[in-house]
């Protein structure tokens, strides 16, 4: 049986590692648009931050898929997918024969409608040559502007600040993180990274990036106008529908699967940030991860069915630990919600609770107990007993993984 799977990030890559864990025999083969070996997302930041050398961005050694015996085949983009011959076409014009599909193509960064978006210094992040080009630029730049206060916004202005440059985050949301943070939880990290250096400007929306040729600065719908030579972009992701469009799949915001991963067609599977899984886009790294594997145990007819991922995000900026998982607030008489803040500590905790399960938690300014925590959530673990212990200090986080 031959396997082909379009794209090398953490979807692509993971399918293959568990198609070859579950079976020797299959025949692999991943092609991606990239000229570089897969590469957790994650290490751009800390590329950007100058915390990891460029040699050392990548997840597994040099002869890692020689050893698995999967073909890889980078800066080879596919253009086409024949369904019913089940095959696909190169760039080059060469036609690959599969008897299964896994597109894991991803997405790409979102670039709004503004004025000015193609002035010299204007960037997103999303791969490695993004990185490149940013680090390359940033050196005649005293001032940069971070458009959204998402989780990648803000890590991108903690990595630009660490280079020693001016940052303002303009976020359009009146919190910074209003996906991950409920308001008490976001006032309190905007005071922490105001302090830090890095200026934050809420409920602003960027009306034009100025400049002639280059970028200048930035004019905001209020009127106000902020210098800066560099302006990067974090305002979300679109999937990548172009092929599977092409193909004849059923594509609604993403392609649409059902809880094996399948695509409309019965030979093409698809997992990350392009699947539409319940009416729902996840763009995060533990969905993709779930999905590659549920699609690799699927394709292979050892059926595992994939219910969803518990959004958990992690972020680190400048020393802030943040976990924020599963619901950050209530949303109905059913649900009870405590919490604790220590604000001179930089400590928030809360939990939200339904009919006595866990169902969402924030954890902020310390990691202790975080996995339990996340664990316990995944699982809408009944804390009834321990309900008003959890967030003191000398909580034995263990009683969480009792039955």
């Amino acid at each position: 049986m031959r396997v082909l799977i379009i794209g090398n990030g953490v979807a692509g890559t993971m399918a293959a590692k568990t198609l070859r864990e579950l079976e020797p025999q299959v025949e692999i083969g991943i092609l991606s648009d990239e000229k570089y070996p897969y590469y957790p997302r994650p290490n751009l930041i800390e590329y950007l931050a100058g915390q990891r050398p460029q040699d050392k961005m990548f997840a597994f050694p040099e002869d890692w898929n020689i050893r698995q015996r999967i073909e890889i085949k980078l800066s080879t983009p596919v253009i086409a997918i024949d369904p019913e011959k089940k095959e696909i076409e190169l760039s080059g014009g060469k036609k690959e024969k599969f008897d299964y599909l896994l597109l894991a193509v991803g997405a790409r960064a979102s670039r709004p409608p503004l004025k000015g978006i193609e002035l010299s210094g204007v960037f997103t992040l999303r791969t490695l040559d993004d990185a490149i080009q940013i680090l390359d630029y940033l050196t005649n730049c005293q001032h940069v502007v971070v458009i959204g206060g998402g989780l990648l916004g803000l890590e991108i202005a903690r990595a630009l600040k660490m280079r020693e440059v001016e940052v303002t985050v303009i976020e359009f949301f009146d919190r910074l993180l209003p996906r991950q943070l409920d308001p008490v939880g976001a006032n309190l990290l905007q005071r922490q990274i105001e302090a830090m250096g890095i200026k934050v400007l809420l409920g602003q929306v960027t009306e034009e990036i100025l400049g002639q040729g280059q970028v200048k600065g930035v004019r905001l719908k209020s009127g106000q106008t902020i210098e800066a030579q560099m302006v990067l972009i974090a305002a979300g992701i679109k999937p990548n529908l172009e092929l599977a469009q092409m193909a004849g799949l059923k594509i609604n915001k993403g392609v649409l699967v059902d809880d094996y991963l399948k695509t409309s067609h019965p030979s093409i599977f698809a997992a990350g940030d392009l699947v539409e899984h319940r009416g729902r886009l996840y763009g995060i790294i533990p969905a993709a991860f779930d999905q590659a594997r549920s699609a690799a145990y699927n394709l292979l007819g050892q059926i595992k069915p994939y219910e969803g991922t518990v959004p958990s995000n992690s972020l680190k900026v400048m020393g802030i630990s943040l976990t924020s998982v599963g619901l950050i607030q209530a949303e109905g008489e059913d649900y009870e919600e405590l919490a604790k803040i220590d604000e001179e500590r930089g400590l928030y905790k809360k939990i939200i609770l339904q009919k006595g399960r866990l169902v969402g938690a924030i954890w902020m300014g310390t990691k202790k107990g975080i996995n339990e925590i996340v664990r316990a959530v995944t699982l809408r673990k009944d804390v009834t007993a321990w309900k008003e212990a959890i967030l003191e200090e000398d909580f034995n986080f263990s009683l969480l993984n009792s039955s």
